[in-house]
Formats: C-alpha cells, sequence, structure tokens
C-alpha cells in the first residue's frame, strides 16, 4: 500500500490521535503491548486511506524495556539508550508547567513515508533546556514512579496540544487513546473556558476493564503536579470525577467527552456496566480492535488466499514454521519439529491473561508434550510489566518446565518482530484469559491473517468471529466468582478441547483443518483489518 498525498473527502475531520505507545514498526520502540500495537496499526490505515488525521505521542529514551536473560536463563530488564536518525527535529519546543515549573517538550516527526503512516509527533523532555529530573519524564514508559506517570500525562496531553498550536494545525477533534493523555481537555478548556466547548472536540477510547488500565491519583498530588493547568478548581470539580476519594482518568474522560468507545462488542457491554451508576458521562458505544493486513500478513500466504490455493497455503505454513523454528534455536538452542502440532500463547505477561493455564495439570501437560503418538510443541512468548513480580515469577515458572523437554520453549525479546515469527509459524494460537477479563485482544486476529487457527475462550473480539469448528477452536468457561474454582474448570475445558477436538484435526483430518484455515482467514477479512475500524471510527466517534 501507499501514503495517500491527499485528504480523502470522506475524512476531512481533522483529528489528533493521542496515545502513550505506538507500536509502528519493529526499528521504533515506542510500546509496550496491545494498546501499542492497536494504536500502530490504526495509524497505518489512516495512512493509506488518506484521512486527516495526526498522531501525537512520546519518544521513550530507553523504549518500554529490553527482555533478556540472566545466567541461570530466568529474565531480565534492561534498559539500553534507543537512537532514531529517521525522526525529524521539527524546531518546535514548547514549555509545559509540571509541579510549577516549566518543563521544555521538543517535538520530533515521523514522516507518513518512513513506515507507511499519517504523521506522527514523538514528544521528548531530554533535551538540554531542562534539569535532570525533567529530562527524566520521557525516560521509561510506564515509569513505576507516581510522580513521573502523571507528569508523562502532563507532557502527553498539554505538551502535545501546545505542539498542535505551534504547528497552527486546525484541530476538529482531540482523541485519546485510554486515560493517559487527559490533560488536553484541560489545554481545551483554557482555551474554550467551558466543558461544552471541550464536549465537542473531545472523544475517548478506553481499552480495559482492568483496574491497573483506568488510572487514579489523589486530587491534591494532581493539583500541585499541575495536572489541570490553569483550569478553576471550582470546574474542576464540577466535573464530579472522584472515585473513592481520588480523580479517576476514565471517569473524568467520561464526563469531558461527546462519545466513547470501548474495543469489542463485549467490552462495550462491560464497559457500560461498569460505569452506569456515574451522572452526566457519555455515551460508550464500542469499535471493535483490528489490526493492519498490509503489515501484519505474510505476502505470499495472502496471495494463495486469495488465489484460492489451500494446498500452498499449508506448504507457505510450513516454511514459515521452519523460519521460526530456526529463530528459537538461536535464542534456546532447541530444535523444534515442523511435524508436530505447534501451540503459541504469546502477548503481554499478565496474571489474568494465565499463561500458564496449560500446564495447570502438570502431569498431563507434560504427557501431551512427551508423547511418542501425536504429540505438541508448546511456545511462549511475552513482556510482563518490569515490576509485575506475579507475572515475571510465572514466566520464570514456565521456564523451568520448558528445561525439563525439548519440545517447550519460553522467549524472551518480545517486540513486533518476534510477535510476527510466532504468529506465522504457529499452527494454533492459544488465549486463555479469565472471562470479561480481555476487553478485546488482538494478537489472535493477525495469527488467523497468518492462516494460524484461534484455539480460545470467548473473551474480547473472539466473541464476534469464533465458530468452533469452523474457523476457530472454542474453549467454554466456567461461570464460578471463585478465582481458583475457575482456573481450575477452564483448565479442564482446555485439556478436554485439545485432546479431544484440536490434535485428533491436526493429525488426523488435514483436510478439514485446511477448510477452517481458510474459514478462518475469510471471517478475518475484512472486518478485523484495521482499515474497517480506521473508517468506524470516523462514522461513529470523530463525526458524532
Amino acid at each position: 500500500m501507499t501514503i495517500s498525498s491527499q485528504i480523502n473527502p470522506v475524512y476531512t475531520t481533522s483529528v489528533a490521535y493521542f496515545s502513550m505507545e505506538f507500536a509502528i514498526h519493529q526499528p521504533l520502540k515506542t510500546y509496550s503491548g496491545g494498546l501499542g500495537f492497536l494504536s500502530g496499526s490504526h495509524m497505518r490505515s489512516a495512512g493509506t486511506m488518506g484521512q486527516n488525521l495526526v498522531g501525537i505521542g512520546m519518544l521513550w529514551k530507553y523504549g518500554y524495556y529490553d527482555q533478556d536473560r540472566n545466567e541461570d536463563l530466568t529474565m531480565r530488564v534492561d534498559y539500553t539508550t534507543k537512537y532514531y536518525s529517521f525522526l525529524v527535529d521539527t524546531g518546535i519546543t514548547v514549555a509545559v508547567k509540571v509541579f510549577g515549573k516549566d518543563v521544555f517538550v521538543k517535538a520530533f516527526l515521523l514522516k507518513p513515508e518512513t513506515f507507511d503512516t499519517v504523521p506522527v509527533y514523538f514528544l521528548s523532555t531530554d533535551i538540554p533546556e531542562n534539569d535532570y529530573l525533567s529530562k527524566t519524564i520521557s525516560h521509561h514508559l510506564y515509569d513505576q514512579n507516581e510522580e513521573t506517570r502523571i507528569a508523562q500525562s502532563i507532557i502527553l496531553g498539554i505538551g502535545g496540544g501546545k505542539v498542535l498550536d505551534a504547528l497552527q494545525r486546525k484541530i476538529d477533534v482531540y482523541h485519546i487513546n485510554e486515560g493517559h493523555a487527559l490533560p488536553i481537555a484541560f489545554h481545551l478548556y483554557e482555551q474554550h473556558q467551558n466543558w461544552e466547548e471541550v464536549k465537542k472536540r473531545f472523544v475517548f477510547t478506553t481499552h480495559t476493564p482492568e483496574k491497573a488500565g483506568n488510572e487514579e491519583h489523589a486530587f491534591d498530588l494532581l493539583e500541585r503536579a499541575s495536572f489541570f493547568g490553569s483550569v478553576p478548581m471550582d470546574a474542576i470539580h464540577s466535573l464530579n470525577a472522584f472515585v473513592d476519594g481520588r480523580f479517576d482518568y476514565t471517569l473524568a474522560a467520561l464526563k469531558m467527552a461527546k462519545k466513547a468507545n470501548g474495543v469489542s462488542a463485549l467490552h462495550g457491554e462491560v464497559a457500560r456496566n461498569m460505569w452506569k451508576d456515574f451522572s452526566n458521562i457519555c455515551y460508550i458505544d464500542h469499535i471493535t480492535n483490528s489490526q493492519n493486513v498490509d503489515y501484519w500478513a505474510d505476502k505470499a500466504l495472502l496471495q494463495a488466499y486469495h488465489e484460492h490455493n489451500d494446498h500452498w497455503i499449508m506448504l507457505r505454513k510450513k516454511e514459515l514454521k521452519k523460519q521460526l523454528f530456526e529463530a528459537i534455536a538461536d535464542q534456546t538452542g532447541d530444535i523444534l519439529d515442523p511435524d508436530i502440532l505447534t501451540i503459541v500463547w504469546s502477548r503481554r505477561f499478565a496474571g489474568y491473561k494465565r499463561p500458564d493455564l496449560i500446564m495447570r495439570d502438570y502431569n498431563r501437560f507434560m504427557n501431551l508434550i512427551n508423547r511418542a503418538e501425536q504429540p505438541i510443541q508448546m511456545i511462549w512468548a511475552g513482556k510482563p510489566y518490569p515490576l509485575d513480580t506475579e507475572a515475571i515469577g510465572i514466566f520464570n515458572k514456565i521456564l523451568q518446565c520448558t528445561l525439563r523437554s525439548n519440545r517447550a520453549v519460553i522467549l524472551v525479546g518480545y517486540e513486533l518482530g518476534l510477535s510476527s515469527l510466532l504468529k506465522k509459524g504457529a499452527d494454533v494460537w492459544l488465549n486463555n484469559p479469565r472471562y470479561t477479563r480481555e476487553a478485546s485482544g488482538t494478537s489472535g486476529m493477525t495469527a488467523a491473517m497468518n492462516a494460524t487457527l484461534n484455539f480460545s475462550n470467548k473473551d474480547g473480539w473472539v466473541k464476534e468471529f469464533g465458530k468452533n469448528m469452523e474457523n476457530s477452536f472454542i474453549i467454554e468457561h466456567s461461570l464460578s466468582s471463585d478465582v481458583t474454582e475457575q482456573d481450575n474448570q477452564d483448565a479442564e475445558y482446555l485439556y478436554q478441547k485439545l485432546e479431544q477436538e484440536v490434535i485428533p484435526t491436526y493429525y488426523n483430518d488435514q483436510k478439514k483443518w485446511a477448510q477452517m484455515v481458510r474459514k478462518s482467514m475469510d471471517d478475518i477479512f475484512p472486518f478485523f483489518n484495521s482499515d474497517r475500524m480506521a473508517d468506524e471510527y470516523y462514522k461513529k466517534l470523530y463525526n458524532a
């Protein structure tokens, strides 16, 4: 695809899209996980569709973090400085009040032609004009220090608004992807002096029902941090955006926006139920997340798909498995067998996503791995948050399992490049979060674009896609409110599905497998292509 040099008349509304992370291409490490993967695909589709949209993000000096191994092969967090010669210094520097003092913010431009996107401006405080503490604001994505996290939101929101002002770019709609950039709304209030004018220009996407994704802080700390800009405190209090005495970013955004959206049909229902008891919030619609086909899909697989050559699809998959296995051998020393059913669990490591559910009955799992007839191979990959001790513990527990078998591996360095290899090389993409905890998820979409079958419960986007034994393998989910019982039941459902349907179909009925792959690809295109999503944002949100 090529980037449109002219604005498509269907998309003339001028939009600024704010996100704390963008996963646009492997060389640009300004993302941690799904939120970034989503925003990166959005910027690509918006560019090729000629949409009048510009991205605003942060230029993280150390990226998220580099995931590597200690001497005993357990996971290690590394931070190394990132340099990007392809980003253009715009010459624009603006001053933003943070904790009562001026912090200077420089804007760098990712040109559309570099990675086939709309223009994206990345903001940095790591410049000579600032003292050391101010420089550190743009060092670490999702910094663990509370005051730094608040400062990052101020820089993204107010700093981004001031950069757009300096560019003299007329913006009709300001869209924040998750609550991080909330201070842009206060910048708009400073310009228009009432909430109704802000509401006309402000829209919001909520991405998760998880508490960590719905940020809140003590009001006096936010006030001291200059979070609200110069908006009078009585105007802030009039929003009544407090939950248990703390100022809640999501609730404030829902009160200031003209419209909001969840990121799947199920998440829209969950989000509306979450916030239904609060007054004066905007309507929460849903726009199901999607991913960019041109970036993610293997070109040879796509050609075979469009030519209806299912035989070539299966041959190409074998080649892609071998490419993945070469990368695995280089990292771990394990040589996997391309003739063995290969299951991949790969995404951000988090407790509610249950990366180790398939190991819950350890002996049963090892029997599936090690048996002589119709065995499975298992691959894990993903980054926990760097201080998420629970998730890092799960990672290292899985590692110990993989050391006992040459048919199980866990990989480090999960970024766009490795993600692509895994999705192209997997036979099956496993997804088993606790039901309703996964707002959407998108990794299974890009897996399906590469002739990989989803093996998932019906959480998030899968509820809109999954048809058991037609385009995927759907796992039942427990209705128990007890987490331990829920995990036990869900593990049993997973084993039953694996033993009774997934394994027999792969080894005994390749014709059926190929039919399911074809149906999966039929159903993933075009609805789960981000072109549809980018169009829907204009229709449902920006032009609302």
